[in-house]
């Protein structure tokens, strides 16, 4: 199903039709403030599960990122401590991954790492969804690593290649090519591990 959203509005109805499909375990494709993502309900192990196998990620060996609506209950996913809260406060929402300790209340799927990633995008479809669904959305970008592919930014084409695979390709305009700038707060010194979109207010 491909379904156009506008970030500055997005649809009531159409954001309760995609929240009862991640409900029953679905997976959805949508816009973020960088790049087109795919994602689930991130306490739904089997639909991880899922995605892990089509992005062939072994939740073992990397870190499995989860979008938050807003810093209000981070700390049930993720130890924060008052220098990282601050840090977060400062650049969220935005185009950051910021990995953290996870904390117990996430499923063991992300334990094996003992780290995750918090997104928290400038982008009002997401966020929607995740403020309806009442849980965090597992995120993971829909382009390699290696190679930025145009099919990537425009959803038709994303739709054209995935729609056998997931439920829901969201139309939210044209995405952009480059990754969020992740950074690494497990440690006392925070660490950029990854420059992207964005410069990090300090």
């Amino acid at each position: 199903m491909l379904v156009k959203l506008y970030d500055e509005n997005p649809n009531q109805k159409e954001i309760d039709k995609i929240v009862s499909i991640l409900q029953d375990g679905g997976l959805i494709i949508y816009p973020t403030d960088t790049v087109y993502a795919i994602g689930c309900d991130a306490l739904n192990v089997r639909a991880v599960e899922e995605i892990c196998k089509i992005k062939n990620i072994n939740p073992a060996k990397s870190n499995l990122s989860i979008i938050c609506y807003d810093l209000s209950n981070i700390s049930e996913y993720a130890k924060v401590d008052n220098a990282t809260f601050k840090l977060m406060k400062k650049n969220l929402p935005g185009p950051f991954t910021f990995i953290l300790n996870t904390t117990s209340s996430l499923p063991k799927i992300y334990k094996n790492k003992k780290t995750v990633g918090i997104r928290i995008p400038d982008n009002n479809i997401i966020r929607e969804l995740v403020y309806n669904l009442g849980n965090p959305i597992m995120t993971t970008s829909i382009k390699d690593e290696d190679e930025v592919i145009e099919y990537t930014t425009d959803p038709e084409l994303i739709y054209e290649k995935y729609q056998d695979t997931v439920d829901v390709v969201i139309d939210g305009g044209y995405g952009g090519i480059e990754g969020s700038t992740v950074v690494d707060c497990t440690e006392e010194e925070h660490e950029i591990i990854r420059q992207g979109k964005g410069e990090l207010i300090l």
